[in-house]
C-alpha cells in the first residue's frame, strides 16, 4: 500500500535514540491538542501535532473577524511559531483520513504516521440537523476561512444596498438573519447591530445603515440556554435595546437563496448565518467506537477508547460525563484540562509511575458579549452583566484562555475601537460565487 510505504519514510528519518522513544501523535492543533502538546514538553517522547491548518486558532472570537472587528492575524497564530521552542514537537501539515486502530497508524492524506499514544482532538463543526444544502447559503463560524466569508457577506451586503434603487431588493440586502441563540449568535446579533448603527452610519450617501434590521431566531424558548433564566432574559433585553429583532421557540424550516422560513413566515435576506449547532469531527469512524447524538466519540472516565487504552479523545469530539450526569461542556477551558489531564497520563506512563483513572471536569463559569459594554458571566458563586462583567469577559479573553503572543496590541485596538466605535477590518477580500 503506497501510504505505508510513505509513512515508513518518516520512520527511517529518525536517530536510532529517536526510534527508541515513544511516538505521540496528536490531531489537531486546537485548544486541546495544543495544551496536550505543550504539556509533554518535558517528556523524552516524539510528539506529532497533526492539523490541516498551519496555525491555532482562537475560536472565541471568530465572531470579532466576522464582524470586521479583529483581521485574522489577531486571533490566530502559527503552530510552528507556538512549538518552536519545543525541541521533541513536530508539525505536519495534512489531513486525517482514518486511523488503523490495530497497527497503530494514522492514515492521513499525504502520509501515514505510526504511533505509541495518540490524542484525539480533530473539535466539531456545523450541524444543519439534516439539512446540509443549507450550508452555503447560511454558512457557520468555524474557521478563518469562514469568518472572513462571513464578513465578506455583511460588507458586500451594505454595498449592494447603496446601489440599489428597488426598495424590496434594498429591504432584503439590509436584513441580517442570525439562526441559533446560543452564545456565537448573540455575539454576532449584537456585533452586526452595532457595526450597522454605529460603525457604518455615517459612511454611505444613498443608504441609512441604521435602517438594516438583525433578525436572531431561536428554536427554544430563551437565549443562551446554559445560563440562568436570569442572565438569559438580560441578554435578550440587551440585544432589543441595540434594535435586534429576538424569535424565540421559532426553528427554522427552509433556507433558500432568498431568505429563511420559519413555519408559514417567510423572511427574506440577503445574508444569513448558522449559529444553531454542531457535530463532532468523524472520529467515532475512524476509531469505530460508540459516538453518541452529537457523534462526539464516548470515552471511558480516563477520556481512553472502550478498544484500545493508548488512544485517547478530548475536547469537542469526545463525549464525557461529570457526577451530575451532565457531559462537560464543548468550550475552550474544558478543552485544555482534558488536553493537560491526557498529556500527565501518557507522562506518567513512558516514566512507569501511577497514572490518574478518572478525569474530573473543573468548571469556571459562562461568558458572552452582547455588545459594547455589555456582557453576561455566570461562575459558579455568582453572576453578573452589564459594563463590568464586559471587561472581565475582554481580559479573559485576551490573557487566561491562550498565550497571546501580542495582547498589549490586541488591547490598544480594542480599547481604540470601544472609544471610537471604529472596525479597522473593513475589507472585502476574494468574491462570492456568482460574481
Amino acid at each position: 500500500m503506497n501510504v505505508q510505504r510513505q509513512g515508513a519514510s518518516i520512520e527511517r528519518t529518525l536517530t536510532p535514540t529517536a526510534k527508541a522513544m515513544r511516538r505521540i501523535v496528536i490531531l489537531g492543533a486546537g485548544f486541546g491538542g495544543l495544551f496536550a502538546a505543550k504539556r509533554l514538553a518535558g517528556v523524552a517522547a516524539q510528539v506529532t501535532i497533526v492539523d490541516r491548518h498551519n496555525y491555532h486558532l482562537f475560536q472565541p472570537l471568530l465572531y470579532q473577524v466576522a464582524t470586521a472587528g479583529l483581521a485574522p492575524s489577531d486571533i490566530a497564530w502559527p503552530i510552528r511559531s507556538i512549538l518552536r521552542r519545543q525541541r521533541n514537537a513536530t508539525v505536519l501539515l495534512d489531513e486525517v483520513l482514518d486511523v488503523a486502530v490495530d497497527r497503530h497508524e494514522v492514515i492521513l492524506k499525504r502520509d501515514s504516521v505510526p504511533f505509541d499514544y495518540l490524542i484525539v482532538a480533530t473539535g466539531s463543526t456545523h450541524s444543519y440537523f439534516g439539512h446540509g444544502d443549507w450550508a452555503t447559503i447560511a454558512p457557520g463560524l468555524k474557521s478563518v476561512d469562514d469568518a472572513t466569508h462571513i464578513r465578506r457577506r455583511i460588507l458586500t451586503a451594505f454595498e449592494r444596498a447603496e446601489m440599489t434603487d428597488d426598495d424590496l431588493v434594498r429591504q432584503r440586502l439590509l436584513r441580517f438573519v442570525i439562526v441559533g441563540g446560543g452564545a456565537t449568535g448573540v455575539e454576532l446579533a449584537g456585533t452586526i447591530a452595532e457595526l450597522a448603527h454605529y460603525t457604518l452610519a455615517a459612511d454611505f450617501r444613498r443608504i441609512d445603515p441604521r435602517s438594516a434590521t438583525i433578525t436572531l431566531v431561536e428554536a427554544g424558548p430563551r437565549l443562551l440556554p446554559f445560563l440562568s433564566a436570569e442572565l438569559s432574559d438580560y441578554a435578550r433585553r440587551s440585544l432589543e435595546k441595540l434594535g435586534v429583532e429576538i424569535r424565540l421557540g421559532s426553528p427554522v424550516t427552509q433556507c433558500d437563496d432568498h431568505g429563511v422560513t420559519i413555519g408559514d413566515e417567510k423572511i427574506a435576506s440577503a445574508t444569513v448565518i448558522w449559529a444553531a449547532g454542531v457535530v463532532a469531527s468523524p472520529a467515532s469512524k475512524w476509531l469505530k467506537e460508540k459516538a453518541d447524538k452529537s457523534g462526539r466519540v464516548i470515552v471511558k472516565p480516563d477520556l481512553s477508547i472502550e478498544r484500545d487504552p493508548d488512544i485517547f479523545v478530548i475536547g469537542d469530539a469526545a463525549s464525557v460525563k461529570i457526577e451530575d450526569g451532565t457531559s462537560v461542556p464543548g468550550i475552550a477551558p474544558a478543552a485544555k484540562q482534558q488536553g493537560r489531564f491526557v498529556a500527565d497520563i501518557i507522562a506518567n506512563r513512558i516514566a512507569g509511575k501511577p497514572a490518574a483513572r478518572a478525569f474530573r471536569y473543573r468548571h469556571a463559569g459562562h461568558l458572552a458579549t452582547i455588545g459594547r459594554s455589555s456582557a453576561v458571566i455566570e461562575f459558579p458563586r455568582y453572576k453578573m452583566s452589564g459594563w463590568l462583567a464586559w471587561w472581565i469577559w475582554g481580559i479573559a479573553h485576551i490573557y487566561f484562555l491562550v498565550s497571546v503572543p501580542s495582547p498589549l496590541v490586541v488591547s490598544i485596538r480594542w480599547l481604540w475601537e470601544y472609544i471610537t466605535y471604529g472596525r479597522g477590518a473593513r475589507l472585502i477580500t476574494g468574491a462570492e460565487q456568482g460574481d
